[in-house]
């Protein structure tokens, strides 16, 4: 009776890290931020690759005032990715002057997936988003103690729908202030 128990529960182990493998592994490391020089000729470590011409992305003027109304406050992912892409480097940028100008302010950074993957995947995949929009942050100089990093993976999707454009928006990193 021992031995059936035993592989009972190894067949359902097994069946359990099967049911949990994917292309995306979300152990310790450190999230990946992706980096390019302000000439935009750096090689980035980000999930890019194509070798095309440096990103078009307009820079932010950052000798403007603005409040924390004005700014944009979410930052958008590619399909089982945590890399902030550069298109998205104004927002954080705009958000990490703010607050190093102001060391009172908080930020709790809210990581999202889409309703695709299991809960638990999505709520570490929603973890990984949050924390590398807070190492970008913190490269940036803000203070550890101005950022907290939540997820709430599928469970508080933006835009409701099974299709791409509503997946596309709910892949996401939302910046509020607390």
């Amino acid at each position: 009776m021992n031995m059936s128990r035993l592989a009972l529960i190894a067949a359902v182990s097994s069946a359990f890290l099967a049911g949990c493998a994917s292309n995306v592994k979300l152990d310790d490391k450190p999230a990946p931020v992706e980096s390019r020089t302000t000439s935009g000729t750096g090689s980035g470590s980000g999930a890019s690759s194509s070798g095309s011409s440096p990103s078009k992305v307009a820079s932010v003027d950052l000798t403007k005032s603005a409040s924390a109304t004005e700014l944009a406050k979410v930052v958008y992912f590619d399909y089982d990715s945590f890399v902030v892409k550069d298109e998205f480097r104004p927002v954080v940028e705009a958000q990490a002057k703010l607050l190093s100008s102001d060391r009172s302010k908080k930020l709790s950074i809210e990581g999202h997936t889409d309703e695709r993957g299991g809960s638990e995947y999505n709520l570490a995949l929603g973890q990984k988003r949050a924390e590398s929009v807070a190492k970008a942050l913190k490269l940036l100089g803000v203070n550890d103690g101005q950022v907290e990093a939540v997820s709430f993976g599928k469970e508080r999707p933006a835009v409701q729908g099974s299709d791409e454009a509503a997946w596309a928006k709910n892949r996401r990193a939302e910046l509020n202030n607390r």
